[in-house]
């Protein structure tokens, strides 16, 4: 098979193997589930359950299942072909991997400031330092910069399994413990008229960054190959996919749960939100608080530092990965599995680069880091269709066993995903001239 590592397993024939070869393989999922937890489901999940209740949850539903397949083709194709998505790019011609390169380098320091930044005020507030934002944001990409530059891959594997586990019960507890308190008012099926704070632009965004940008589906695909590596032992399609859809399933559930947050407790409060995501945070951290008494308070401030921690974590390693790998390929074209490094050179002259970057725009275009979101939210948009359909190219093209190909039903559905993404591009788009 094309691009197949040297580590494949026999397969295993009991079931204590199977679970034993599962759990060794579980993680590159968790960690596409850190990725996309962040502020898409921290900031705009509360925010629709603040303005309208439970009336946007169909839309959270549906961005969930319609954007599915384009990010699940990740890790099956790494698991089919021993390759990463940036290989299957290149066998669909080199203008893919162009087109994927200028669409990540076009965000790549925003997204990395926006959420390094928003990390930085929380911890700022939780720790009662008067230090500027720069100097704090610097402290937090030094220290996962150390992390990653010790203990490499495992530990961003183990670190995020860890704090995933703690973002998960505390966001639950927090969402559960406010459900009695919850009003009749906030069970609508569908905004109501007097509601205009829910402005269709922000419906927009809601959809597009619900679960994430189409294009962390390449860092899944190399996070496969990379928890390959280091364990030694190749997941299995079915392994890669059930990893996967934890993660996937998982982040649905946190999405809802801080949507619910919103819905309790912030959507009968009366008092302005701010705009500023990080600010926003904060008052939910406030209300969250008031109603349920001074116990709360560590829980919601603990389950908002580990959904920006393990955000800001994750984008640091994944940017750098597929930037590097891309270069590489462009360079070098598709190499055997020895010859293919995954965290070479090239990972740490992008890192740095991106992170001096990042310190720079925090200080000196800080004020205009919310223009320059904006930006990158006009990037993910239009960009989002053609992604998923690389995506779906690569997936069902020759080198890839027809055995591990999505299914016509998969495929089906995945047209039809591309045709909804496209129509909202377009929307989008035509919002911002109108």
């Amino acid at each position: 098979m094309i691009g197949m590592a040297k580590v494949e397993a026999s397969v295993p024939t009991s079931g204590s193997e199977r679970m034993a070869r599962f759990w060794a393989t579980l993680g590159p999922g968790l960690l596409w589930a850190a990725a996309a937890i962040g502020v898409s489901h921290l900031v705009q999940s509360t925010r629709a359950g603040a303005d309208g209740g439970f009336s946007l949850v169909w839309i959270v539903l549906v961005a969930l299942i319609v954007k599915y397949p384009f990010f699940e083709y990740g890790p099956r194709y790494a698991a089919a072909t021993g390759e990463s998505l940036v290989e299957g790019y290149y066998r669909l011609g080199r203008w893919a991997v162009w087109t994927y390169l200028i669409i990540t380098l076009a965000s790549a320091v925003i997204i990395q400031a926006a959420v390094t930044l928003f990390t930085a005020f929380v911890f700022a507030n939780v720790l009662g330092v008067d230090w500027s934002m720069a100097v704090m944001g610097a402290v937090v990409l030094t220290g996962c910069g150390l992390l990653l530059g010790i203990g490499r891959f495992e530990a961003l594997d183990k670190t995020i399994k860890a704090v995933l586990l703690v973002l998960a019960i505390c966001t639950i507890i927090a969402a559960v413990s406010t459900i009695p308190r919850a009003s009749e008012a906030i069970f609508t099926p569908w905004p109501v008229a007097d509601t205009p704070n829910i402005h269709w632009v922000f419906i927009l965004a809601l959809v597009g960054w619900m679960p994430s940008a189409i294009d962390i589906s390449v860092w899944s695909s190399l996070w496969t190959l990379a928890k390959d590596k280091s364990t030694g032992v190749k997941a299995s399609v079915g392994d890669a996919l059930l990893d996967f859809r934890i993660g996937y399933f998982g982040t649905g559930f946190i999405a809802l749960s801080f949507l619910t947050l919103g819905a309790t407790v912030m959507f009968a409060a009366d008092e302005r939100f701010s705009p500023q995501g990080a600010a926003f945070s904060l008052q939910l951290v406030d209300l969250y608080s008031a109603t349920l008494g001074a116990w709360a308070r560590p829980v919601i401030l603990i389950a908002v530092l580990t959904t920006m921690f393990s955000t800001t974590l994750t984008v640091m390693d994944g940017f750098p990965r597929a930037i590097s790998r891309s270069f590489r390929v462009l360079q070098h074209g598709i190499e055997e599995w020895p010859a293919r490094e995954q965290t070479g050179r090239g990972y740490w002259v992008v890192l740095i680069t991106i992170s001096v970057l990042t310190v720079l725009v925090f200080q000196f275009f800080a004020g205009n880091l919310t223009t320059m979101v904006d930006f990158a939210t006009l990037v993910a948009f239009v960009t989002a269709p053609v992604l998923g359909y690389l995506n779906l190219k690569a997936v069902t093209m020759g080198t890839v066993p027809e055995q591990f190909q999505p299914g016509p039903r998969l495929r089906r559905f995945s047209n039809f995903g591309l045709i909804l993404m496209g129509g909202i591009a377009l929307i989008f788009v035509v919002s911002l001239v109108l």
